[in-house]
């Protein structure tokens, strides 16, 4: 059985030596100090090395059953789920007031990613609380607050985000789901959802979902979307739990992963709805769940392959096959382990040059996320907004792709379900899908991300780029192989803007037909802009006459690889962009 092991020292070098948190005038990050830091991801780490990780694959191949109404979650959970409650985990970085511990959302991202590392489908019945949480936050009457949030954060009830349904996915303007207005201020919804996750369950005593439908008056497509309230169960006055509300899951999707987790369909048959936020404006507070579930889904792409990763770098280290090229390495065995093989080699270096990058992508985006809503800071919420539908679409196919190759080391027994590693891969297959298919992120980043506010915040990052080699320009153990391989990926991401300015206006197609190559582009660039700055944190490190130069020798040669293997196929996305769209749209369709 796969195990896990919470990768803390690469997480508080980011924390403390790249990012600096706890140097940071952002409200809160005060602290962020390495002892505090470090407490809480040790604590995290033993939850999900002890409890999480062992229910993993068990809670695969178990899955969840609906009988009689009632679904029931894999053998475990419940009790895992009591300890993220005692622990209170849910509510580490929400307000005080109504029961969380207010830290930091980088915080909260950094346990989330030991989390969904050790059970990706277990995370997800908070992470969605989460979410909806979030959204109550934003847009809720003060009552409607201290009636769910208090409850919600101490995971006494959960929530979900009910947007998809049968006949339409990501277009929402096609959404039947009817909200008809009541004569005491609530509504009835009708209509059916898919794709729901953690729709219903048996770990808590109720669930908030949070519904979008159409009231009347708002006009077609997605002017005429609202957002509801729509509980499990009443709620009465007292806070003490009523009726069961008319809503019911019709079945649990079977999936290709994530089982432990129950994906339902929803039927609303008049149930009781109250409005949050602003009537027709739905869309808008829907998108306070969404971009945080994004930046969530981005992590959950490469957490999976981090545990992908540590299994399959053991098994290398273990596995007798063959003998080193240049000699044998383990002349008393009958074999050499498979890590002395170059190809292997290369596996692992692509792996793991590629998580760190992400982790630290990760928890910078988070940090901006902070600046923006602690110091109300709009260049870090215009920032962030560009690099989410990156971090969701680079991150999640990237981190697939990773999942896979850390199968790839076992052979023919990662294909064997009791390894445990194709779980992984199925797992992570999800994350390029929901919360925005990878292919709308990309067209989300090119067709409105890249114009926002008149191109302000993607010329934002190119200054932030500029002024990083300016300012390291001087130091020339970066140089030749982080500074220069940066700024050539910087200079092809910005020709690629200027590609889509020059051409986007008079053919949309040839700015769309390059979308998709852009978001790798520009995720390329981001993990090539943090190996440089977790390089530069490295020397200083050793400069100082660290006592762990080990870690920070590892540290340079691991962002070496990725500056030399990766980040030059920024070029190849170049030269497929400028090729424009009449090759991607030759073929009418009857010739496919």
């Amino acid at each position: 059985m796969p195990s896990y092991a919470a990768p803390i020292r690469d997480m508080q070098f980011v924390l403390d030596e790249v990012l600096e948190v706890s140097k940071s005038d952002v409200p809160g990050y005060g602290v962020l100090e390495p002892d505090f830091t470090s407490a809480i991801l040790d604590e995290a780490g033993k939850i999900a090395r002890d409890v999480l990780a062992p229910l993993n694959a068990a809670g695969d191949r178990e899955g969840c059953r609906l009988e009689n109404g009632v679904v029931y979650t894999p053998t475990g959970f419940g009790d895992a789920f009591q300890a993220i409650k005692d622990g209170g985990w849910n509510g580490l970085d929400l307000p005080e007031e109504y029961g969380g511990q207010n830290l930091p959302y980088i915080m909260g991202t950094a346990v989330g990613e030991i989390f969904v590392s050790a059970n990706m489908a277990f995370n997800m019945y908070q992470g969605l609380t989460h979410g909806a949480i979030s959204a109550i936050l934003a847009h809720g009457t003060e009552a409607q607050k201290a009636t769910y949030l208090p409850k919600m954060v101490a995971l006494d009830w959960t929530g979900t985000m009910n947007l998809t349904e049968p006949h339409c996915g990501t277009d929402l303007g096609l959404l039947r789901t009817k909200a008809e207005p009541q004569a005491d201020g609530s509504y009835r919804i009708t209509g059916q959802k898919i794709f729901i996750s953690a729709g219903d369950h048996d770990l808590a005593e109720n669930v908030i979902h949070l519904v979008l439908a159409k009231a009347p008056g708002g006009g077609e497509g997605t002017k005429g979307i609202s957002l509801f309230i729509v509980p499990k169960f009443m709620v009465n006055a007292d806070g003490t739990l009523g009726a069961r509300n008319a809503v019911s899951v019709g079945k649990i999707e079977e999936k290709m992963g994530i089982h432990g987790n129950a994906t339902c369909v929803m039927n609303y048959d008049g149930a009781t709805g109250y409005l949050l936020g602003e009537l027709h404006k739905g869309m808008r507070n829907m998108f306070t769940m969404m971009n945080e579930a994004r930046l969530g889904v981005g992590l959950q792409g490469y957490a999976v392959a981090v545990a992908a990763y540590q299994n399959a770098l053991a098994y290398a280290k273990d596995r007798l096959q063959g003998r080193a090229v240049t000699g044998a390495e383990n002349p008393s065995g009958p074999a050499d382990p498979l890590i002395v093989h170059p190809d292997i080699r290369r596996n692992l270096m692509d792996q793991k040059s590629f998580l760190e990058g992400a982790r630290a992508f990760t928890f910078w985006g988070a940090s901006l996320i902070d600046r923006a809503h602690r110091a109300g800071d709009a260049a870090a919420e215009g920032m962030v907004s560009l690099l989410t539908p990156v971090i969701k679409g680079f991150l999640t196919d990237k981190g697939f792709e990773t999942a896979v190759n850390a199968q790839q080391v076992y052979g023919g027994h990662g294909y064997i379900e009791e390894q445990g590693m194709s779980q992984f891969a199925r797992d992570a297959r999800i994350t390029m899908i929901y919360e925005g298919a990878n292919g709308v992120q990309a067209l989300d980043l090119v067709g409105r991300k890249l114009a926002q506010d008149g191109g302000k915040h993607v010329m934002a990052f190119f200054e932030m780029v500029k002024g990083f080699l300016k300012e390291n320009e001087g130091e020339e153990r970066l140089k030749t192989e982080f500074l220069d391989p940066l700024k050539a990926a910087s200079k092809d991401l910005q020709a690629a803007g200027m590609f889509f300015m020059q051409n986007g206006m008079k053919n949309p197609n040839a700015a769309l037909a390059g979308s998709y190559d852009f978001m790798h582009l520009f995720g390329l660039t981001c993990l090539g802009l943090m190996w440089a700055r977790m390089a530069k944190a490295a020397l200083a490190a050793l400069d100082s006459g660290s006592s762990d130069a080990a870690f920070y020798e590892t540290k340079l040669a691991t962002g070496r690889y990725y500056m030399a293997r990766h980040l030059p196929m920024t070029a190849t996305h170049l030269a497929r962009i400028q090729s424009g769209a009449d090759l991607v749209m030759a073929l009418p369709p009857e010739a496919f």
